[in-house]
């Protein structure tokens, strides 16, 4: 209860608590506390967002279609983000593939979501507004439409799978499964995939921009990264033989694939990949505000107590974020790089770190009691 005292105070007499060390316990009534004030901030800023399937930021605007599948779970529904074809061309052809786009897929169960890219670019899917827009997104619908955060997956066809092959690396830790249809990763690179199971899929005859032997050589890159890591980089490739661009939908056996994984928000092993458009966090690692650096390579593992950092490339300031799903934080912490040891003592739970997780992502399953900063070296 005193967590929850603390929490009073503060709001009441404007007394900051928030790096107060706390006990077990009292860290659960804190992330608790927290939780029911952010439901309640999002019901009273955001329900319009909703109800009109409108999102925007600035002049941008991201309308989207829903189709609703199934019985609601007692854990709470899935969601599905189904990104249309078509890019650099006009409003009315990508407003047709947007329409057409909400008719194509049926899952079991969940809310199955076509938004509107905001944009007619070549790139549509893969601007870095995107990340942002998708992040609230999700946001809302867990809270609004009782979205699991652990059953959410993204999918796209065409220009959309694109997309995928960009965000989903990029954005693995808000999503459970991917499925790439008949795209082009451009640059993208495949290692933040690691604890996201991803579906390739493209026409045999599809020849164009070479989406057929790149979607081959991906599969082929997932194949040489799971050889060493059985445990990640879950995927599966399907050249569909006499198919082109258009694969009539043969491709649809993603949708249950992908419903067959549930997110790990902490996995034991981490490989953070940063592409040019940054994130400052991903799973349980993060990186101080503006630091973050195009390129960047940080691969991680979580063995009892001790945490070790296998790689750290274009990195100062590594941010460890923990809590009691994950290890002991009334025990002693170990961070290790390169045969060093960066830091070994107690992480305590603080009512700080657990609102500053929870800022920017509103997902509980990504709330953290404790923070560790190590300078890589």
């Amino acid at each position: 209860m005193r967590a929850l005292a603390l929490l009073l105070l503060t709001a009441s007499v404007g007394i900051s608590a928030e790096n107060t060390p706390l006990s077990k316990a009292e860290a659960a009534a804190a992330r608790d506390a927290i939780w029911k004030q952010h439901v309640a901030t999002i019901k009273k800023d955001r329900a319009s967002e909703i109800k009109e399937r409108l999102i925007k930021e600035d002049k941008l605007e991201m309308p989207w279609l829903i189709k609703t599948f199934g019985e609601k779970p007692k854990t709470g529904r899935s969601l599905f983000l189904s990104l249309h074809g078509g890019g650099g061309t006009t409003k009315k052809v990508n407003d047709g593939q947007w329409q057409n786009q909400i008719k194509l897929y049926q899952p079991a169960e969940g809310l199955y979501i076509a938004p509107r890219a905001p944009t007619n670019t070549w790139n549509l899917w893969h601007e870095g507004h995107i990340d942002r827009l998708f992040t609230r997104l999700i946001e809302d619908l867990i809270v609004l439409e009782d979205v699991n955060p652990d059953r959410v997956y993204v999918m796209g066809y065409s220009a959309g799978g694109d997309g995928v092959y960009q965000l989903a690396p990029r954005m693995a830790d808000s999503f459970a499964a991917a499925a790439m249809m008949a795209g082009h990763p451009n640059d993208a690179s495949p290692l933040g995939l690691r604890n996201l199971p991803f579906a390739i899929q493209v026409g045999a005859e599809d020849g164009a921009y070479d989406r057929n032997k790149v979607a081959a050589e991906w599969g082929k890159k997932l194949d040489d990264l799971k050889k060493p890591d059985p445990e990640g980089y879950e995927h599966f490739t399907k050249i569909h033989a006499g198919k082109g661009h258009w694969m009539n939908l043969e491709d649809k056996i993603a949708v249950p694939w992908m419903a067959k994984f549930t997110r790990d928000p902490i996995p034991t092993r981490i490989v953070w990949k940063q592409s040019g458009t940054t994130h400052d966090r991903f799973y349980w690692l993060a990186v101080p505000p503006g630091e973050a650096k195009g390129g960047a390579l940080v691969e991680v593992k979580r063995n009892g107590q001790t945490i070790e950092i296998l790689k750290a490339e274009n990195v100062k300031t590594l941010l460890i974020r923990l809590d009691d799903r994950m290890l002991e934080l009334d025990k002693p912490v170990k961070v290790t790089h390169a045969g060093k040891t960066l830091f070994e003592g107690k992480a305590p739970r603080s009512e700080a770190t657990l609102k500053k997780t929870l800022a920017g992502r509103g997902d509980p399953k990504l709330m953290f009691d404790a923070e560790i900063a190590v300078e890589i070296k």
